[in-house]
Order: C-alpha cells, then structure tokens, then sequence
C-alpha cells in the first residue's frame, strides 16, 4: 500500500474508514506486481490499482465486504478456460490479493499512517504483515525503519518480530518488495507463515553529467520515469537552474570530483553526454569502477572507440569498459533531443528490467518479468 502515497496519506489524515486491497505474488504475465494497491472509502471512492483493470471490480466488491465485516481476505485470481467468464486475468497470469480492512483506531492503521507519513518525507520504511497463516495474524504489521528498528507486532513469538524485522531491513536495503517465508518461532522452517514487505525508498538517482541541449530532454524523461535528477558541468554559465528548471539538483563541479563526493548506490544511473575527453576520461575512470546500475556515454561510435583507447590507457580493464553502455540508448532512428532522450531512457529501463529491447511483435519471450530491480 506504500505505492499509493500521497493519496493515502491524505486520506488517513482526514480519518476516513477504508480497506486497501494489495498485491501479495503474481505468477505467469501479470501488469502489476507485489505491492501494488488499490483502496476503497466508506463512501466509494476508489485510488490506486492492482491489475491495470483485469480484476477491478472484483478487488472493489472485496475491498467494500471488508469495510462492513472488518475482517482481512486473501483471494487469487487466475485465468480459467473452463469458464469464459469468470474473473480473472487474461492475460494469463495469476495474482493473490490481500484485502485489509483500516478502521479508525485499529493498530495497524496507526502503523500504516506513521509508514506513508514517512515514504511521503522520502525516508526509507519498510511495511511488513502476515498474509497466509492462522487468522489470528492477519491484521497485524511491523513497520520497520532502515537502521533495523521496529514499531509494532505481529502477535506472536518476540523471536517472530526480530526476524521479519531482520528480513524486511534486508528487502528494504535492496528496495525490493515481495515475501519471505518464517515461522512462528521466528526461524525459518517450512510450513510457517507468509509475510509481505513493502518497502519504501527515496527515488533511484540519475545523474546526467554535461549540461547541453539533450541534457534538458533527459531531465524530463528521468522525471517522467521516477528518478531525483541531477545534472552537472563544470562550465557555470550553461549550468544554470533557468536552463533545467525541472531538475532535482544542478551542480556546477568538474564531473569526476563530483561523483566522487556524491551518494550513489546499486539503482544510479550516470548519462555521460559531454562527449569531450577532457571531461569524459577521468568521470569514466570513476564511472565504471562503482556499483550503480547503468553507465552510458553519448557520442559517435568512432568517438566510442577513441574513449575506449583512452580509457585503457588511464588503466581501465576491459572488464570494467565492457560495463559502459555507448553509444548510448536505443537504436529508434530519433533525432531530436526529445527522441534521443527517449532512446536514452528507453535503455536504461531495458537494463534494470532485463529487457532486450526488441519489439515485443514476433517474439515469445515474456512481457512482465519479476525478479529484477
């Protein structure tokens, strides 16, 4: 339910009864994966979604049931050829939803306020609850912070809190959301309970480095896709807040000092589009050498090779080069830098998604893929 931040927070602070419908696994092709939401007011009022509409008004009708009975529900939903019109998903896919009741009052809903005031401040918080085990668990959650600290139970064994606790700080380091597997004891023998996590992080960086016409086009489509932008150059008077008004952060610095001295993690993404080598050499020889997830330089494949030439030469392996993405983007034939900021932005998204960046026309491989960051 942390997908449908600020709306929920809005909701809860004006102390309306609602049930949040939200998904727990999915199996086959399905549009939305675990931790997507959909939540029902008393009066009918719908946000979020968990299925891009295949189940909608099914996840409505239980969402409204658990408003009056108070009581929590998973359900699954799956395609049925033996029955044409059953509710399920034609795409072929299979989803389990958990359907929470949130009366006012009720610890959980507490617990879910504090988590959504938070992710709406951009800190990082973890929600994790119980949705396949005895009916006593159900309705209960941990909130859980990134230090590893908690607030809450799940009602069972202390053990059981500082293990989930321990679990959900993990997935929360990896701003992953899904479940784990442990039992009542807190160990982790089969047979025991299912707990979603849904975490909550700040937005994945990207740092766009060269302050140039198609820089301002990359900004708008990092926004578009989720990311806190930042943009830098060493030169100030093109590196100015009136030429990327839309940016998180605009940096005048020589690129490599910079990111340097800047936070990145696993989910960054460095665009290089200053295409000159006195800048490009020594931001690379940094670049390739961090954990982040995508390094991509602009230029001509012929400047392509002169980089590499240059870069082994600064003593950069060749493993290390062969992390670099250039000439950047995908090969849509766009020109403008509108076009070219979608190639750009059109490969990072191929990358971190383990897509291959064909069309999907003609090919057997699947459409939604889980697993990846």
């Amino acid at each position: 339910m942390l997908d449908l931040v600020p709306d929920l927070n809005r909701w809860l602070g004006e102390e309306r009864e609602l049930a949040v419908a939200t998904v727990v696994a999915v199996g086959g092709s399905a549009p939305r994966g675990p931790g997507a939401s959909l939540a029902v007011d008393e009066e009918g009022t719908v946000i979020g979604s968990v299925s891009g509409g295949c189940v909608e008004g099914a996840v409505y009708e239980l969402c409204e049931r658990a408003l009056q009975s108070g009581r929590s529900v998973v359900e699954r939903f799956g395609y049925s050829d033996e029955d044409a019109f059953a509710v399920g998903l034609t795409c072929g896919g299979v989803l389990d939803v958990i359907v929470t009741p949130l009366p006012v009052g009720a610890p959980l809903r507490a617990l879910v306020r504090t988590a959504v005031d938070l992710a709406a401040k951009g800190e990082a918080v973890a929600l994790a609850r119980v949705v396949r085990g005895p009916e006593s668990y159900l309705g209960a959650g941990l909130l859980v912070h990134a230090d590893g600290s908690f607030d809450g139970t799940l009602g069972g064994d202390a053990d059981l809190d500082r293990t989930t606790a321990a679990e959900a700080q993990a997935a929360l380091d990896a701003g992953r959301t899904g479940t784990i597997e442990v039992s009542e004891d807190g160990s982790h023998c089969p047979g025991g309970l299912t707990v979603l996590v849904e975490a909550s992080v700040p937005p994945p960086r990207m740092i766009i480095f060269g302050a140039v016409d198609f820089a301002a086009a990359l900004v708008r489509a990092g926004k578009f896709l989720g990311y806190h932008v930042t943009v830098c150059d060493a030169r100030p008077v093109f590196t100015t807040r009136a030429r990327f008004p839309e940016a998180d952060d605009v940096v005048v610095d020589w690129p490599h000092r910079y990111l340097r001295n800047t936070a990145t993690d696993a989910r960054t993404v460095l665009c290089v589009l200053t295409h000159d080598a006195k800048f490009d050499i020594p931001l690379l020889e940094v670049a390739l050498r961090l954990p982040v997830a995508f390094v991509g330089a602009m230029g001509s494949r012929r400047t392509h090779v002169d980089r590499l030439r240059r870069l082994g030469e600064a003593g950069v392996t060749q493993a290390e080069s062969a992390r670099l993405r250039s000439p950047i983007g995908l090969d849509l034939g766009g020109r403008t830098p509108e076009e070219t900021a979608l190639s750009i932005a059109a490969e990072i998204v191929a990358t971190r998604r383990g897509g291959s960046g064909v069309p999907l026309t003609g090919t057997g491989s699947p459409i939604h893929r889980s697993g990846v960051l």
